[in-house]
């Protein structure tokens, strides 16, 4: 599978992950994994918290840091 964005550049090269956020296909050399919480458990009562990754390009990234900065 190739990344949308290159194929409509006229460039190619091998997806390595899916992104969180659009679904989207990223290369290995824009990608960026990072550690969210996801929380678990019953929805009555106290959940549980779990760390999970999460794949987003260096764009989606950036954008998601300023977001919260």
């Amino acid at each position: 599978m190739h990344r949308l964005d290159h194929r409509a550049q006229g460039a190619a090269g091998t997806a390595v992950g899916v992104r969180h956020d659009c679904g989207a296909v990223v290369r290995h050399e824009h990608t960026h994994v990072a550690d969210r919480v996801v929380r678990e458990g019953p929805l009555l009562g106290r959940p549980g918290e779990v760390t999970a990754r999460t794949v987003r390009c260096t764009d989606c990234a950036a954008a998601q840091a300023a977001q919260a900065a």
